[in-house]
């Protein structure tokens, strides 16, 4: 399964590959929360991703809202400056943390989906450009002058902002069904705490 393959990019993919799925048929997600080694680690993993989901919906509301007219322009401005910007850092951050920390770990637990890793890394670096088009889309809100360029930005904003969220839950379900089943099945020894 080389990643090369079109197929697997992260804006049309439609769900890991079969061959990455191993673990996630013994460890299905209908069950994960009764499995007793769910708590620590994974919670914490699945809060993080769940808040990321929340922010997404929020920024995602509160343009629509700024573009009909149910948000004042100041009070949007606002808001997207301090959630845009927590959202930026956050994801940021997670990924870091996971490409350097718990992906090289977790990929030697199981060679079966070792490359499921690198899968989930190449998903980080797509992303990395839809950040930037996000703080950029966000800036020129902020820097808009009048009510019609603001909100011609914010429709702009908000296009790209969908397309990022399709792409963000996609990676964000891949990354679930790929790591919790390890974690189900071998712990968390050997991991970062």
């Amino acid at each position: 399964m080389p990643l090369t393959d079109p197929d697997l990019a992260l804006d049309v993919r439609t769900g890991l590959p079969d061959a990455l799925r191993v673990l996630l048929e013994e460890y299905p997600r209908a069950g994960w929360e009764a499995d007793p080694g769910f708590e620590g680690l994974i919670r914490f993993w699945l809060d993080r991703h769940l808040m990321f989901r929340r922010m997404m919906a929020m920024l995602t509301e509160e343009a629509e809202g700024r573009i009909d007219g149910r948000i004042d322009p100041r009070q949007y401005a606002q808001q997207l400056a301090r959630l845009g910007g927590r959202f930026v850092n956050e994801l940021h951050g997670h990924h870091m943390i996971e490409d350097h920390h718990y992906f090289p770990a977790l990929a030697t637990k199981d060679r079966r989906i070792e490359t499921g890793f690198e899968l989930l890394d190449a998903d980080h670096h797509a992303i990395d450009p839809m950040l930037q088009l996000f703080a950029d889309g966000a800036n020129r809100i902020l820097r808009a002058e009048g009510p019609v360029q603001g909100r011609d930005a914010t429709g702009a904003f908000l296009a790209d902002l969908r397309r990022m969220d399709r792409m963000l839950d996609r990676h964000l379900t891949d990354e679930e069904e790929l790591i919790v089943p390890v974690i189900l099945k071998y712990g968390t020894a050997g991991l970062p705490g």
